[in-house]
């Protein structure tokens, strides 16, 4: 971590932790962790529309557990410490008064094993990408869940919560409009 300084772990941690995620569970889930994922994955016609509640309440369940186990291992007055550190070093060194940003990535189910390995790959180090590019923006929070979970630690104000659940959720429905426009023949 000192070496590469504290923007270059947690980027990194969180591209990895979603490729061992996507590998550990994209079977049983198609690795919906994101709403917005299943969103877009639901607009390009992949998930029944009797599925995308199940999901959404799973993700958001998740988010609220994993929030707390993370208040109850750290202690809540450390998160607090940390996040306002990497505020204060993201308003130096941030141009942007965007406090949100747009990604989604899409994966569909039982591709053959050849393909899962590389869109896996894809899938965590687009994530990374975008934690690296914009996390000190955005507070890295380009999934609704993840979203409120920071809410939950106390971490974003609740009244600005809006902001990252739409800018997430409208990611998921353009990448899936573009997924369809790109690959009209898509079955």
């Amino acid at each position: 971590m000192i070496a590469g300084g504290p923007h270059v772990v947690p980027p990194l941690a969180i591209g990895a932790v979603l490729m061992v995620m996507v590998y550990a569970g994209g079977h049983v889930s198609g690795a919906h962790y994101n709403p917005a994922v299943t969103l877009g994955v639901w607009m390009r016609g992949k998930l029944p529309t009797t599925d995308v509640a199940p999901y959404w309440i799973a993700q958001l369940v998740g988010a609220f557990a994993a929030s707390f186990a993370v208040k109850f291992l750290v202690g809540a007055a450390a998160i607090r410490r940390w996040f306002r550190a990497l505020a204060r070093r993201s308003s130096r060194s941030s141009s942007s008064p965007s406090r949100s940003s747009m990604s989604c990535s899409t994966w569909r189910r039982r591709r053959p094993r050849r393909e899962t390995r590389s869109t896996v790959s894809a899938i965590g180090m687009t994530v990374m990408a975008g934690a690296f590019a914009v996390g000190r923006v955005s507070g890295g929070a380009f999934n609704p869940a993840v979203a409120i979970g920071l809410s939950t630690m106390g971490l974003v104000a609740p009244s600005s919560i809006w902001i990252h659940i739409v800018a997430d959720l409208a990611g998921g429905a353009v990448a899936a409009l573009a997924f369809k426009y790109i690959n009209p023949d898509d079955k």
